[in-house]
């Protein structure tokens, strides 16, 4: 129920406050996060309080406040994207340890890319400057091989509904024109897979693969990604393919080459 100035429920501001935590903001004070989440300090403190009682958020002694750990147990428990991670980790590490490059997992989620996990190699001095893919972090579906492969294999109207847009530049070689993207689409299912050099970062090309689930519907996408100018398909492709028959195979998917009909 609506019961502040602006029209939000309660639940809707405890979402803002909750999505004010990210990745270069992990932790921060009240009035900061009353800041991020655009919510009056008075009513900030005291969703806050309520969310430190449960375990929530969390207090640290100097006062900064975080996102508690109790939030990532109830997360857990019969999360569709932790079987989903479980099961495709195996594979993803022998993708890692014949490519021996950086490599991940991520779906499709309320319009945009989300990764489940990511393996870097630690022998590579250039995985460092690579920072993009982390785990639960997400990135436009134009913007991303691992995107467009998502999109590729998804009904028409999902297509349609991303490609009308807005389709942000992220570097300068994103692709923004929807007939240009129709086009690598019908490439990728035709290839089975993407590698489409420096439209996420300048410097990287991803190349991506469809994971197939029940009904062999698209469920997920695995990425090997590479400094641009050294990229191998010829050589990682196979690596990739391999280990995405075999959790299509785990997910139910049927055996053969996986190349579902559009809807």
């Amino acid at each position: 129920m609506a019961n502040s100035p602006t029209g939000d429920s309660v639940i809707g501001r405890v979402v803002r406050l909750l999505n004010a935590f990210d990745r270069q903001q992990p932790s921060m004070t009240l009035s900061g996060l009353a800041h991020r989440a655009a919510l009056p300090l008075t009513t900030a403190h005291r969703l806050v309080e309520e969310l430190v009682k449960y375990g929530l958020i969390e207090r640290d002694p100097d006062g900064q406040l975080r996102v508690g750990l109790r939030l990532w147990e109830l997360a857990a428990r019969g999360s569709r994207a932790l079987t989903l991670r479980e099961i495709a980790l195996p594979y993803m590490e022998d993708v890692q340890a014949a490519v021996h490059r950086y490599t991940t997992l991520a779906i499709l989620d309320h319009g945009s890319v989300l990764y489940l996990e990511r393996l870097s190699a630690p022998d590579s001095a250039l995985e460092s400057a690579l920072d993009a893919g982390h785990i639960a972090q997400r990135a436009p579906v134009h913007s991303t091989s691992s995107g467009l492969v998502l999109l590729a294999y998804s009904p028409s109207a999902l297509q349609e509904e991303v490609l009308a847009g807005p389709l942000e530049k992220v570097t300068g070689e994103t692709i923004t024109d929807p007939q240009v993207i129709r086009r690598h689409l019908a490439e990728i299912r035709q290839r089975g897979y993407a590698a489409i050099p420096g439209i996420a970062v300048k410097e990287w090309t991803g190349i991506a693969v469809p994971v197939f689930g029940a009904g062999n519907n698209i469920a997920a996408v695995l990425n090997a990604t590479v400094p641009r100018g050294e990229t191998n398909v010829p050589f990682t492709l196979p690596a990739l393919l391999t280990a995405a028959h075999g959790i299509s195979r785990a997910l139910g998917a049927d055996s053969g080459p996986a190349r579902p009909r559009r809807r």
